[in-house]
């Protein structure tokens, strides 16, 4: 019988059956992946590896009763030193087996606790490979370059999930089979998938997926000259619809980790000059500082307003400040994530910009640890002094304290000045027109940069 053909009558009444499984991915959520009729025709149960736990890897034995692997991109099996289990693959569909592993936090290494400990660090940029004892109980499998338009395999398949869903590259995957021993048929990976409530996807879903979004990620660039510099403005929309911007300023090849500044929306703070927030002072400073090392670029990321959750949902947590909450209070008290950012979309941009290696400018290390586990290597986090005001005072303590934000020891203190050159011509550029209280303020974030 063919899954994929009978899944596809039952996935489509769902909407984007994809876009489910990047939103259970993303939250740490199992997800089934069914390939080819022309292939295996099996279905996998499969899990970021970063988010793999107990209870999933007890899933998997008890419910998917196939072989635990971790599916990975090359990249990670190199940085790990894991070679291939054989020479010559004789595998049916080349699956790329390397040596099994299990990691040294573990005992014997067999039981879901410490498979899922194992998972979990292959995903690790951290881990080292003497930290992997070889052989072990989890079996990883190197992808393929190209992805799953190279080899529409479970392997190739979980990886792209992964990127899709700004993580780390790597998934723990294991077949189903029926309670015979067999491969589970369409029924009763629909019976499975309702019985876990969670999403149930094929390759060609995916793949399917992928070509929309190239139809819809043309991006199109145009010279755009600012007070910074001349950059290239890049555009392009993502499969959701909208619409973001890289500023390109110069050669990004010259350098080995050009200057990035991933910068969410922020209307109240980039366009109308709002000091509740540093937003629009750190997209100043970004930009200033690109524009003087003469290489960089900003990917302004649309759809992050108020962290993701909305500008109607920002101005009610501005509501709820005003009463004594802080901005994490806000946000969890309206019912939101106190992060609901999804940086899918700057991996996509810094992917058509060809980067791999960036100095981001950013305070904030969950930003740097969003790209890292997306396969981005962030050579140092660059950090944007922004000036304290009385109006964002309580933002930024509360960004140093409870969002881990790297501001400086005594946040309030007026950060170093820039140049004396650079100043007068920054300083010059933007008080053209303004009024002698805007020019004074202007001033001030400008000697503050």
């Amino acid at each position: 019988m063919d899954i994929v053909a009978e899944n596809v009558g039952h996935t489509s009444a769902r909407g984007n059956p994809v876009d489910d499984a990047i939103r259970a991915f993303t939250a740490g959520g199992l997800v089934i992946i069914v390939d080819d009729a022309s292939r295996e025709n099996e279905g996998d149960l499969v899990v970021a590896a970063e988010f793999a736990t107990t209870a999933h890897l007890n899933t998997m034995i008890t419910q998917g009763r196939g072989l635990v692997c971790v599916a990975a991109a090359g990249s990670i099996i190199d940085r790990l030193e894991l070679p291939q289990m054989v020479e010559s693959n004789g595998d049916t569909h080349g699956t790329a087996f390397t040596v099994s592993v299990d990691s040294v936090a573990t005992g014997t290494g067999i039981s879901a606790a410490d498979r899922a400990t194992t998972v979990r660090a292959i995903a690790d940029p951290g881990t080292r490979p003497a930290e992997l004892r070889r052989p072990g109980h989890v079996f990883p499998l190197r992808a393929v370059d190209g992805g799953v338009r190279a080899r529409r395999g479970h392997t190739e398949a979980s990886v792209e999930l992964a990127r899709l869903s700004g993580l780390t590259p790597a998934a723990a995957i294991c077949e189903i089979l029926d309670e015979e021993g067999a491969a589970a048929d369409a029924a009763y990976l629909r019976r499975l998938a309702q019985r876990l409530d969670i999403p149930l996807i094929t390759v060609a879903e995916l793949v399917a997926h992928l070509d929309a979004a190239d139809r819809l990620d043309s991006p199109v660039g145009a010279r755009l000259p600012t007070r910074y510099g001349t950059f290239s403005a890049v555009a392009h929309r993502d499969t959701a619809g909208t619409e973001h911007l890289a500023l390109v300023l110069g050669d990004l090849t010259a350098v080995d980790a050009p200057l990035v500044r991933v910068h969410s929306e922020c209307l109240t703070g980039d366009v109308l000059g709002s000091w509740r927030c540093d937003c629009g002072d750190q997209l100043d400073l970004a930009l200033s500082e690109i524009g003087a090392a003469g290489v960089g670029a900003v990917l302004y990321v649309r759809g992050h307003e108020g962290r993701g959750i909305g500008l109607i949902e920002k101005i009610k947590a501005y509501a709820l400040q005003d009463t004594g909450c802080d901005t994490v209070e806000a946000n969890v008290l309206l019912g939101h994530p106190v992060d609901a950012r999804d940086y899918g979309p700057a991996v996509d941009m810094l992917h058509m910009l060809e980067l791999r290696r960036v100095s981001l400018l950013s305070n904030n290390p969950d930003k740097r640890a969003a790209l890292e586990r997306a396969g981005i290597d962030v050579a140092q986090l660059v950090p944007l002094r922004a000036p304290v005001r009385v109006d964002n005072r309580t933002y930024l303590e509360t960004k140093t304290r409870r969002l881990g934000h790297q501001l400086e020891p005594g946040v309030c203190a007026p950060p170093p000045t820039r140049p004396a050159r650079r100043l007068t011509e920054i300083t010059a550029a933007d008080d053209g027109g303004l009024g002698s209280a805007d020019t004074a303020g202007h001033t001030e974030r400008k000697e503050s940069a």
